[in-house]
């Protein structure tokens, strides 16, 4: 009786085990690739999604996979992983009694679709309109960023129209010398996005216009609001030349000297080509601040700096104008110049024979005792080629 019990036993064991088994089943698939060869050693994951349960293998040379073992009673997601890259998933998969389940993955399918969708999407984000055939594809996860997506991007389409509206109607205010108005329209644009550089820049010009129409306290305001918009373009944008020359100008209105100088100087050093410009408005503004040597040497540093430039003649005619303050007279009568005031009355000839100042110049060398030249060569005219010998 004993041993019958114990075979009855281990029958019973032995039931419930392949009744186990039974329970089992398994997946396998063709995994081929964007050139629809097939992938070898791709690695397929299985993520059991009702509760904790991994597991993954790999393809063989032919681009195939086969894994056994997953319970018929759950809920999966088959993924397949490229080079270290998850470039494709099915989920929902749900094992089968019998035959194995089949999950293939056609990645160049995959690209293509993938591809259709996102163009859709863009559309949908551009429009504001998801297709019929494009909700049908989504989930209802999906559908949701998609309608978070377009609802950013007409948020963004707005503030850029209004941006802009402002923006322009600033401009052309500014362009007319309709300071209020231009000061009204650009403080609506930096409020409507405060990271333009460009905003605050224009609106530090429109408050200098608006102060040149002022005087005492109000002029002071003013001018103070100009400064403080200028700094808040250069600390969004510090490398915009123009933004320091403007900053600068506006520095020499308000008698803030040594950081007027500081501005021009960077302004010439991020703008190479065009320095000769910041060094004269600095010579002009050190000028009329009565500071006469460094005015001279800022007229010499923009010579320097573009010497032969058309545009930088006036540059020449300061400078001899300051040296010629220097000049000595004798008890004869004679003038005694400083050097190079001669080589910048005529450069400044050379230069601009016809410029506002020409008769000046030429009355400043009489006074010298030199003569006006009359031809003077282009110093950027090329040189003509030798002539051919003759054979």
């Amino acid at each position: 009786m004993k041993l019958r019990s114990a075979a009855a036993a281990a029958a019973g064991l032995l039931f419930f085990a392949f009744t186990a088994l039974a329970q089992v089943t398994a997946v396998e698939g063709i995994v081929k690739g964007v050139d629809g060869k097939p992938v070898v050693g791709a690695v397929i994951k299985i993520h059991r999604t009702d509760m904790k349960w991994d597991s993954q293998t790999k393809t063989d040379k032919k681009g195939h996979y086969f894994h056994t073992g997953l319970p018929i009673s759950g809920t999966f997601t088959v993924s397949v992983e490229v080079d270290g890259k998850q470039v494709d998933s099915v989920s929902g998969v749900q094992p089968r009694p019998g035959d194995p389940l089949p999950v293939n993955f056609d990645l160049k399918s995959n690209q293509q679709s993938n591809s259709a969708n996102q163009a859709e999407m863009q559309k949908a984000i551009e429009t504001g309109l998801i297709s019929d055939e494009l909700k049908r594809r989504m989930t209802p996860e999906q559908k949701a960023q998609l309608q978070k997506q377009i609802d950013a991007q007409a948020a963004s389409m707005k503030k850029r129209n209004e941006l802009n509206s402002a923006f322009n109607d600033g401009m052309e205010a500014l362009k007319a010398k309709q300071y209020d108005q231009a000061v009204a329209a650009l403080t609506k644009a930096a409020e409507v996005d405060p990271t333009q550089a460009a905003v605050w820049a224009n609106l530090g010009d429109a408050y200098m216009g608006q102060a040149s129409t002022k005087t005492g306290p109000e002029y002071d305001a003013l001018t103070q609001k100009g400064l403080d918009s200028y700094a808040k373009a250069l600390e969004l944008k510090p490398d915009d030349a123009a933004a320091h020359n403007n900053y600068a100008l506006a520095l020499a209105k308000a008698k803030k000297i040594p950081e007027m100088q500081a501005e021009l100087k960077k302004s010439a050093e991020l703008d190479p080509a065009g320095a000769y410009r910041s060094y004269y408005n600095l010579g002009a503004l050190m000028t009329n601040a009565g500071q006469l040597e460094a005015a001279a040497e800022a007229f010499k540093m923009a010579i320097q700096s573009a010497p032969n430039e058309p545009r930088n003649a006036e540059a020449y005619y300061q400078y001899g104008v300051i040296l010629m303050g220097k000049a000595t007279v004798a008890a004869d009568g004679k003038i005694s110049p400083e050097p190079g005031t001669t080589e910048a009355f005529q450069k400044y000839l050379e230069l601009a024979p016809g410029g506002t100042h020409a008769e000046e110049a030429k009355a400043m060398l009489a006074s010298l005792g030199s003569a006006v030249e009359t031809k003077f060569t282009d110093p950027n005219a090329k040189k003509a080629p030798p002539p051919k010998k003759k054979k």
